[in-house]
């Protein structure tokens, strides 16, 4: 059986409100089971915790890393899990795709008027996602003052941005995975190589790395847009970055593109979905 992409089109507000609707019944859903619930958010908050340890252990060896200072690397690790925090809140079962076509549900999805992504969204929330959110803020809360960063309303705007450029990116890595998966069907290992890529590179300075690895994650794996560009470009370091640095300031702007293009991927896929129960 082919599952055929429902023809109707759906405004960008109805998307929104069919989304927020489905996800405060998830969340609902979610808060029967407060304990759980606390637990997943303390999990999440060790975690993080752990990796914000081994960076500490580093600094406290060698005081700099990359000539990056304490204040310094904590608003780059502060940049980087703020953004995860921020994509995975909403988008976490982007995760979990080749689960639900392993599964059959979206056979169920396809032959309902919302949104197959939307649904997919919603099937479940992940708390353990609103601990490296609340760890991301607490860590960006310390490193600012610490960097002594301007407060004028346009690096403000600039870190906001940043942060939901570094979302929008890091979703659209993960939405290109859940894309593949509707044809594999088996993606977890492309997953789970994704979430090490940002975990081991993305709470450090690229420029500690070769230049062969540098590039790679720029132009093959655009890791470097997600926190690293944005973080130098806050704190004057854009002069020691292998890119222009108008690269590095209009970083946020490569979520954008990049959620674009994987959508647009995500929905030609879809359009060739064959159902594993066929």
């Amino acid at each position: 059986m082919t599952g055929p992409v429902s023809g109707r089109v759906s405004g960008p507000v109805r998307t929104v409100r069919i989304w927020a609707l489905l996800a405060a019944a998830a969340l609902r859903a979610q808060l029967r089971h407060r304990a759980d619930l606390a637990f997943c958010v303390l999990g999440g908050l060790a975690f993080q915790g752990v990796g914000l340890a081994v960076v500490g252990t580093l600094l406290a060896r060698f005081h700099t890393i990359g000539g990056w200072r304490p204040g310094e690397i904590m608003l780059l690790y502060g940049l980087r899990l703020t953004a995860h925090g921020l994509w995975t809140v909403p988008f976490a079962q982007l995760l979990n795709v080749d689960q639900a076509i392993q599964q059959a549900e979206l056979d169920r999805y396809l032959t309902r008027p919302a949104g197959v992504l939307v649904q997919l969204l919603t099937r479940q929330l992940a708390p353990v996602s609103l601990g490296d959110l609340a760890g991301g803020l607490a860590v960006l809360a310390v490193a600012l003052p610490a960097t002594r960063l301007s407060r004028s309303p346009a690096l403000v705007g600039y870190l906001l941005l940043a942060l939901a450029g570094a979302a929008l990116l890091e979703a659209s890595l993960h939405l290109v995975t859940a894309a593949l998966a509707v044809r594999l069907a088996h993606t977890t290992a492309l997953t789970l190589t994704t979430d090490n890529l940002f975990n081991t590179f993305g709470n450090y300075p690229l420029r500690i790395f070769g230049p062969g690895l540098r590039w790679a994650l720029t132009a093959a794996f655009p890791l470097a847009f997600a926190a690293y560009f944005p973080a130098a470009a806050l704190l004057g370091r854009d002069g020691e970055l292998w890119v222009p640095p108008t690269v590095a300031w209009a970083a946020p702007a490569a979520g954008v593109l990049l959620v674009a293009v994987a959508y647009r991927f995500w929905r030609y896929q879809l359009a060739h979905y064959a159902s594993s129960g066929s």
